[in-house]
C-alpha cells in the first residue's frame, strides 16, 4: 500500500479517537458520569483545562436535550489530576432552540474529601440549524504556511513537564511568535499556531473547547514562566468546523495584579470563525 494510502487508512475519526476515547463519560445514574481523567492531557502534572471542559462538555450533550456547545464558562476551582473523578450535570431550563445546563467535577482528595475541582454553566443548541449568514468583520489570523513554523518537535527539548499533551496535538506555532523559545520574547503577549490532533482526528465542537487553551501561554511572550492556571473560561462555539487544520491566535492587552486575559479565535480551513474565547489566568510574578 503506497504511504499516502496508509497515512490516510489509519487516520483516526470523530468518534473514534484517543480523543474521543479519552474524553468519554460513563453513566452512573440519571446526570452522574463517572471518567478516568487521562494522564496523557497533562501539563506540568496538572490536567489541561480545554481537556477538562471537553469532558463537561461531552456530560452536558448526553444530558440536555440538544447536541452542541453554543456557550459554556467554567470556573477552575482546584487542579485537576489524572484519575477516577465524576460528573454531575443538571438540567437548568430546556427550549426549543436552546437547552441550558449546568455540571460540575469532583475527585477526592488524599485523605479521601470529595474536592469540586470544576463548575460550569453551559448553553446549547444545534449548530445544523443555523442560518448561512454572516456579517463579520473579523479576519483570519495571518500564520505563515506550516511547512514555516515549527512544534515542539522542532525544539531542542521538550518544554518541562508538557510533553504528555503535546505528543497527542499536531501543533506548529507561528515563528513571529517564538521569541520566548529563544530568550527573546517580543513582550507583545501574543500566540498563533496551526492547530490539530496528532492522529488526524478532524475538529468538532468538543475538541473546540480544547483548541482554545492548547497552545502555550501568551504570558511566555510578555517575558513570564511557569505555569500559568487558568481561573475562569468561557468559549462560544459559532458553527461546526471544515475538515482540515484549524489556525488558533490568542492575545493577551493588560496584564495587572498578577492576572491575565487571553482572547481566542479559532479559524477553520475554511476561513470561517469558528469559536472565540476569553479567559482569565493567574501568572507568578518575580
Amino acid at each position: 500500500m503506497p504511504e499516502a494510502a496508509s497515512a490516510a487508512a489509519t487516520r483516526a475519526t470523530i468518534g473514534d479517537s484517543e480523543f474521543d476515547r479519552d474524553t468519554a463519560v460513563t453513566p452512573r445514574a440519571p446526570g452522574v458520569y463517572d471518567i478516568d481523567l487521562s494522564a496523557g492531557w497533562t501539563i506540568i502534572n496538572a490536567v489541561n483545562g480545554g481537556y477538562l471542559l471537553a469532558v463537561l462538555g461531552r456530560a452536558l450533550g448526553d444530558a440536555l436535550p440538544h447536541p452542541d456547545p453554543f456557550t459554556i464558562s467554567a470556573h477552575y476551582l482546584t487542579a485537576s489530576r489524572p484519575g477516577p473523578a465524576v460528573v454531575r450535570t443538571e438540567t437548568v431550563r430546556t427550549g426549543r432552540t436552546l437547552s441550558t445546563g449546568q455540571a460540575s467535577l469532583f475527585q477526592y482528595d488524599d485523605e479521601g474529601n470529595e474536592v469540586e475541582r470544576i463548575r460550569v454553566l453551559a448553553s446549547y443548541g444545534d449548530l445544523d440549524t443555523l442560518p448561512d449568514d454572516v456579517r463579520t468583520s473579523a479576519e483570519p489570523p495571518a500564520i505563515p504556511p506550516m511547512d514555516q513554523c515549527f512544534g515542539p518537535e522542532d525544539g531542542p527539548a521538550p518544554v518541562e513537564g508538557s510533553s504528555a499533551i503535546a505528543d497527542r496535538l499536531m501543533l506548529k506555532l507561528d515563528p513571529a511568535t517564538l521569541g520566548w523559545a529563544l530568550g527573546q520574547p517580543s513582550g507583545r503577549g501574543e500566540m498563533r499556531a496551526w492547530f490539530g490532533l496528532a492522529d488526524g482526528r478532524d475538529a468538532d465542537p468538543l475538541s473546540l473547547l480544547l483548541a482554545v487553551d492548547a497552545l502555550p501561554p501568551t504570558a511566555f511572550e510578555l517575558g513570564l514562566k511557569g505555569w500559568v492556571p487558568t481561573v475562569e473560561l468561557t468559549v462560544h462555539v459559532r458553527c461546526r468546523p471544515a475538515p482540515g487544520p484549524l489556525r488558533v491566535s490568542i492575545t493577551t492587552r493588560n496584564l495587572a495584579g498578577g492576572f491575565l486575559e487571553e482572547d481566542a479565535e479559532v479559524w477553520d480551513s475554511a476561513d470561517r470563525l469558528v469559536a472565540q474565547s476569553r479567559q482569565l489566568a493567574r501568572v507568578r510574578l518575580g
